[in-house]
This record gives structure tokens, sequence and C-alpha cells, in this order.
């Protein structure tokens, strides 16, 4: 008798636990899927914010090397212009 009743209880609990855990497995799965969704927005952000920064950066130093370039350019013609200059007025 004793084992009749246990072996119902347990039957009893197993119907009652397995629903709650199959449910609980379903949410975890949902959890999952709205984590890899995050994960994968996160590292796009990521992305674009360091390709918009190095881009940034390169046209920076692109600017700064063509006004360097043109600035020496005119030191350059300069100094030419002032050793001609020199020439023709002796």
């Amino acid at each position: 008798m004793k084992t009749t009743l246990l072996s119902i209880a347990l039957l009893l609990g197993t119907y009652t636990v397995a629903p709650a855990f199959a449910s609980q497995v379903g949410q975890d799965m949902k959890d999952l899927g709205h984590d890899s969704k995050n994960a994968a927005k996160h590292s796009t952000e990521a992305t674009k914010k360091g390709v918009k920064k190095g881009w940034h950066k390169t046209k920076k130093g692109v600017k700064k090397g063509v006004h360097k370039g043109a600035s020496e350019t005119e030191k350059g013609a300069n100094k030419v212009k002032d050793k001609t200059d020199t020439s023709t007025q002796q």
C-alpha cells in the first residue's frame, strides 16, 4: 500500500513539475534569442563607431599633410623668387 501511494505521489509530482520545467526551457530559449540579437546590435554599433573614428583620423591626417605640403611648396617658391629677384637687381 505504501509503495502504491508513493508511486502515485511521484507520478502526480512528475506531471505537475514537467509542464513548469518545459515552460521555463521555452522562456530560456526566448531569452537566449533576445540576448543574441542584442549582442549583434551592440557589436555592429561598436564596429560602426570604430570605422567612423578611423575615417575621421585618416581624413585629418591627409588634410594636415596636404596643407603642410602646400606650405612647404610656397616656402620653396618664395626662396626661388628671392633668388631670381636678387640676381636681376644687380
